[in-house]
């Protein structure tokens, strides 16, 4: 193996296990939103915004914590397996920020028109805003902190690397001067 590139590999493994996680994650939100289920009956699709929500805060302070809770810890996860399946460190936060949560905006919009063929499963545009929350809560919460503190942490082997290259060069060569001829 060659010195540097531990961190390729390192990158490659977290890459690696994001994109695994990713993919379970998906599979498992897969299956709890859009599985049948035997109600017997369904309420109207909710494409009032935020009028589920003033309904699960009318039902009380737990029962709403709860159903507000679960929409936003659905995709939350996202907003930190997106990143790691990317893999990059130096990248904008802002950039960032934006592509984590368009992407689980567009997961969450597909879930929801997908649920319109499913048996018991009702759309609720509320469900939309609360996943797309989550996704940005749980990226702001630790992606940030994670890429710096993975940063500095690669950072003394970049320069140790960097030293250890110019060390064996020795001074730059001189040309001596040359007179002109008459």
């Amino acid at each position: 193996m060659r010195q540097g590139s531990g961190g390729r590999v390192a990158a490659i493994r977290f890459r690696a296990a994001g994109g695994f996680l990713l993919v379970a994650h998906l599979l498992l939100v897969g299956w709890i939103t859009l599985r049948p289920l035997d109600v017997p009956w369904v309420s109207a699709a909710n494409l009032r915004p935020l009028a589920g929500i003033k309904a699960d805060l009318a039902l009380g302070g737990l029962q709403a914590a709860r159903r507000i809770g679960e929409a936003l810890l659905l995709l939350a996860p996202l907003g930190v397996l997106l990143p790691l399946a990317g893999g990059r460190l130096a990248v904008s936060p802002w950039g960032s920020l934006v592509r984590t949560v368009a992407a689980g905006a567009l997961l969450s919009l597909g879930i929801e028109l997908l649920q319109t063929g499913v048996p018991g499963q009702v759309v609720d545009i509320d469900s939309l805003l609360l996943n797309t929350l989550g996704v940005a809560l749980a990226h702001v919460a630790v992606v940030p902190a994670a890429r710096a503190r993975l940063r500095r942490r690669a950072e003394p082997r970049r320069v140790r690397a960097r030293l250890r290259e110019e060390a064996p060069q020795g001074p730059t060569p001189t040309i001596p001067r040359v007179g002109i001829a008459p």
